[in-house]
């Protein structure tokens, strides 16, 4: 059942691209170049790894995301790369147990509910499609410590309109 939770703003390092949903597995994979190279730094991730959704097309066939890693403090990764902060606020979460495969579902359930439940999200409808202020999937299991991909986390978290 999901919930309602404040979150407090959160620095992270990230990787932006646009890409069709066949590109999604590219954009993911940055997560661990982004810990790789923080780990080159002498630096830890300061939480759980995220997918943060910017704007999903209208036609559903690109989207644009990032790959973020949160930090305690600012940090230069390269060019590839940036520095941006995760909005504080109130945000719909729920967990997803499972494999990656199951998140379209869970996505759908917690879009459900929150229309159900008079949610307004913190999105904007333009002509290339939905803009989202923090539309997260935050991967809780670190799979080089749970391989079982049936014992993967994963938190929904979606902020709402202030």
């Amino acid at each position: 059942m999901p919930s309602l939770v404040d979150r407090n703003e959160q620095r992270y390092v990230g990787y932006r691209a646009t890409v069709g949903f066949d590109g999604m597995p590219e954009v993911a994979h940055r997560i661990a170049a982004i810990v790789g190279a923080l780990a080159e730094r002498g630096a830890e991730p300061a939480g759980a790894p995220f997918l943060r959704y910017l704007v999903l097309g209208t036609d559903m066939a690109t989207v644009t995301v990032e790959a973020g890693v949160p930090v305690a403090d600012p940090i230069d990764l390269g060019d590839e790369y940036f520095t941006d902060v995760l909005p504080s606020g109130k945000y719909a979460q729920a967990t997803h147990h499972g494999p990656p495969n199951g998140l379209f579902a869970a996505t759908a359930d917690l879009l459900a509910w929150g229309e159900k439940e008079g949610v307004r999200w913190d999105r904007t409808l333009e002509a290339d499609g939905e803009h989202w202020a923090a539309r997260l999937e935050i991967y809780r299991t670190d799979p080089r410590v749970e391989p079982d991909a049936n014992n993967w986390d994963t938190d929904l978290c979606f902020r709402l309109a202030d």
